[in-house]
């Protein structure tokens, strides 16, 4: 150590000349006085040397931890950073002219643009413009020839070639919907959920169904005795004893669970006239239909059954200055609510349900139960809860098409109905023992132009792409095929193409294709690289493009609807604070995984010999999910942050991982039953990559991720300690017993059902192979993963001794945060953790 305090006695002046006053009254004194001021000269030096040398290493340390970069946390942080894009693209019905929303300039966030095509300079317009060109919603019968217009309850009916219009009905009550019947001459009126026919030319009023309350309602919840533990409540509660020993010794008494609704049928009441009544017994109805011949009505009934337990959120910043709480969402395993199509035959006056026993595989177990031999080698076939949509009708109304999927999700059938009888009849069968998924499947399908074959999306290929199929042959043909993505198909206007974005050409880019409507060479209309959203004209002779690239925010450009066409730049809506900065165009590389498959990513690396050997890995969000795309992402202020960590000498990753959308079915469900599998070794492999390409040292290499992406972070730290030096988890799911039903059942089945799945992907139940630095973020008013599932996990940690980690909490912030303040505060977090751990 550098005694500074004797150097600093020596140095002052006063000071050394009281030590030599014995000498200086003599010549040997005065000699020494020479020599005595010679080494205070030479000791001062060496003084404000080592000073200099002090202030440099507290320099050093600072820069250690501190921030290189021009950017600040708090400045990308901050609100309208970036600028804000255009949005709320409309063009006007003649085609000559596009209105947008963009906030430019200092405007409001809803101020009114326009831009013609063939003068491309946007102006800002009044925002009544906007207003009145608006699509108005005009109902027409099939020829056009009437058209109906509601009036405050005061339905009127327009004849556009005559010019009159005429009263046709008003009414107090509640009416959800009014349509022209097939034929177009006569309306069907959706009043309190029943329907009713009405035909203007005499007046005739016709009720076609009577759904009823029951008059006698379910007992009161009160009255209601204890009922026992469902599956899922039992696993949940003999979980929390196995973590948690302190509840061992607990009595495990709890609360009521509510039952179902039982509606009692009331006792026989005359007749007044219309249909029978047909009560609702504990079910409901809804998707009221008749049918083009007008001898059905077809409906959704909605079957009951038990009350599902939710959870509450308790807040503890309130205005009130008590802790509030709210209703929030139940946990993984509810039981399964199912639906089935019913049908009214008018004229027999009897209502009866589709048969679901006559779907091939309805009663199919999956395979995932090979692995539980002893629970169920004495199960019985039972049909499986389902879902059904509404009938879809052919132009001709000869043919009804019904799309049910399986409440297991692991069945999607396309089916022919026959309304008279209720039999369905297979046209199409998509089994996928993981789970349905994948662009466009369940909701993009029709009728092809000549009303005859029926178009959809399926992954049975492995890619999501278009098929049609002939109900009357049963005749299937693929439309498209490849290595590839449809989204968003659409039919021309004229019946002769197809228009759809696809990934053809890459797996991170998205292109507008045409491709002839019995399908043949798909055309790239789009060329700039990167990612659009497109709405064209009514002509369709324009398109107006949402085009953004990996380091600039969406813009709006025009560009003809023809294939090779120059898209022409309409805006630039960068802050000049965000145009000031050279933003980074990533790599785009892939990485061969362990298994042999590749690993598409997103790269980041500072210029050479400005490195510092460390890396930090980013794990995107929401697992399906694409962020190692050639487009402006979702995640820019983690993007930003990528840039200061450049800057700072990181070198950054980001992967599409296994579970990642973009890449097919097979990409898609390869975290089937075991996520922390496959996801986390891909990050693993990409750690792997760092150091044998980059030079990475392998010691210094850090993860982080929100959501999904602090599961995989808390994965990493615990199944992975020798990999990552240091993590941070941001509202990470930490047991998957504990988040929601649709999303987590479709990846690990149900607990109850499939407990192998959730005791290997939950991180809490790993929570000992803890080594490195663990940083936890979460808010509390987080209603998606509950602020619960951070708190269990810290328990676990404390019960097993950890103090290499540490939980910052966000009163105020739900799942994604809103406030500039609590994103910097989360940042600042993250960046001292790698700046201290890494460097």
């Amino acid at each position: 150590m550098i005694n500074c305090q004797k150097y600093t006695r020596i140095a002052d002046k006063k000071n050394a000349s009281h030590i030599f006053e014995p000498f200086i009254r003599t010549k040997i004194g005065l000699h020494f006085r020479k020599l005595a001021h010679q080494q205070l000269i030479i000791m001062t030096k060496r003084f404000w040397l080592t000073i200099a040398t002090v202030t440099i290493l507290i320099l050093t340390v600072k820069a250690q931890t501190g921030n290189k970069s021009v950017l600040q946390i708090k400045e990308i942080m901050s609100s309208n950073y970036i600028g804000e894009s255009p949005k709320q693209f409309q063009w006007s019905p003649d085609s000559r002219s596009l209105y947008f929303r963009w906030d430019h300039g200092g405007g409001s966030a809803d101020s009114a643009w326009m831009v013609d095509p063939s003068n491309p300079v946007p102006v800002k317009v009044p925002r009544s413009e906007l207003m009145q060109i608006r699509p108005q919603t005009k109902l027409y019968n099939a020829d056009k020839s009437l058209e109906l217009l509601n009036q405050n309850g005061n339905y009127f009916l327009i004849h556009p070639k005559k010019k009159d219009t005429s009263l046709v009905f008003a009414i107090s009550r509640s009416v959800s919907d009014v349509s022209f019947t097939h034929t177009g001459n006569r309306l069907i009126i959706n009043s309190e959920n029943n329907l009713y026919l009405l035909d203007p030319s005499n007046g005739q009023f016709k009720q076609l169904t009577n759904f009823q309350e029951p008059v006698e309602k379910s007992p009161s919840r009160a009255s209601r005795s204890s009922e026992p533990l469902s599956d899922r409540d039992n696993w949940l509660m003999q979980d929390q004893i196995r973590l948690f020993p302190i509840f061992q010794s607990g009595s495990g008494q709890r609360g009521s669970m509510a039952g179902y609704r039982q509606g009692m049928r009331p006792p026989s009441m005359m007749r007044k006239g219309g249909p029978s009544p047909y009560y609702l017994d504990g079910f409901s109805v809804y998707s009221l239909e008749l049918t083009p011949d007008e001898r059905f009505v077809t409906f959704i009934k909605i079957l009951p059954s038990p009350n599902n337990k939710t959870t509450i959120m308790p807040t503890y910043v309130t205005r009130s200055g008590y802790t509030e709480t709210l209703n929030t969402r139940s946990k993984v395993g509810d039981y399964p609510r199912s639906s089935t199509l019913g049908i009214v035959d008018i004229e027999k006056d009897s209502v009866y349900e589709i048969h679901l026993d006559q779907i091939p595989g309805i009663t199919d177990l999956p395979d995932y139960v090979a692995d539980y031999p002893e629970k169920y080698k004495d199960r019985q076939p039972e049909i499986r809860p389902v879902s059904v949509r509404s009938p879809n009708w052919s132009p001709d109304g000869r043919f009804a098409i019904l799309e049910v999927t399986s409440a297991d999700n692991k069945d999607r059938w396309i089916l022919l109905l026959e309304p008279s009888t209720g039999d369905v009849k297979l046209l199409d069968r998509q089994r996928d023992e993981a789970w349905i998924g994948g662009p466009g499947i369940g909701y993009n399908l029709g009728w092809m132009p000549d009303g005859k074959r029926f178009w959809f999306q399926s992954e049975e290929s492995g890619y999501s792409h278009l098929y049609w199929i002939n109900p009357a042959t049963g005749e299937k043909q693929a439309l498209t095929s490849g290595s590839f993505e449809v989204y968003n198909p659409r039919i021309s206007k004229n019946n002769q193409y197809w228009y759809f974005l696809s990934n053809e050409s890459h797996p991170g880019e998205r292109h507008y294709y045409r491709m002839p409507l019995e399908g043949g060479k798909r055309e790239q209309i789009t060329t700039l690289t990167g990612g659009y959203q497109v709405t064209p004209s009514p002509d369709e002779k324009w398109l107006a493009l949402e085009y953004s690239t990996a380091n600039r925010p969406a813009e709006l450009y025009l560009q003809k609807n023809q294939p090779g066409a120059n898209a022409i730049a309409i805006t630039d809506s960068r802050s000049d604070a965000f145009k000031a900065y050279p933003w980074r165009m990533p790599e785009f590389v892939t990485i061969e995984a362990s298994d042999g498959e590749t690993i598409h990513a997103r790269l980041y690396r500072p210029e050479e010999g400005k490195g510092n050997q460390a890396a930090v890995i980013f794990v995107h969000g929401a697992g399906y999910l694409q962020n190692a795309h050639k487009w402006w992402s979702t995640y820019y202020h983690e993007y930003m942050f990528h840039n200061i960590l450049v800057d700072n000498g990181f070198t950054v990753l980001d992967l599409d991982y296994r579970g990642s959308s973009g890449y097919g079915r097979d990409w898609r469900t390869g975290i089937y039953r075991h996520m922390g599998g496959k996801d986390l070794s891909d990050n693993v492999d990409g750690a792997y990559y760092l150091v044998s390409e980059y030079g990475i040292n392998p010691a210094k290499i850090g993860i982080y991720g929100g959501s999904y992406g602090g599961f995989i972070t808390l994965m990493a730290m615990f199944n992975a300690p020798d990999v990552f030096a240091a993590g941070a988890g941001l509202r990470s799911v930490t047991d998957w017993a504990h988040y929601n039903h649709g999303y987590t059942a479709n990846i690990l089945n149900t607990p109850a059902e499939d407990s192998i799945a959730y005791i290997r992907s939950s991180p809490i139940n790993f929570a000992e192979g803890l080594k490195g630095k663990l940083l936890m973020c979460h808010g509390v008013m987080d209603d998606n993963v509950h602020f619960q599932d951070i708190v269990r996990l810290s328990q676990r940690l404390i019960d097993l001794g950890k103090d290499n980690w540490e939980l910052a909490i966000y009163p105020l912030e739900a799942h994604s945060f809103k406030d500039p303040a609590a994103w910097t505060d989360e940042y600042k977090r993250i960046f001292k953790l790698f700046a201290e751990m890494l460097k």
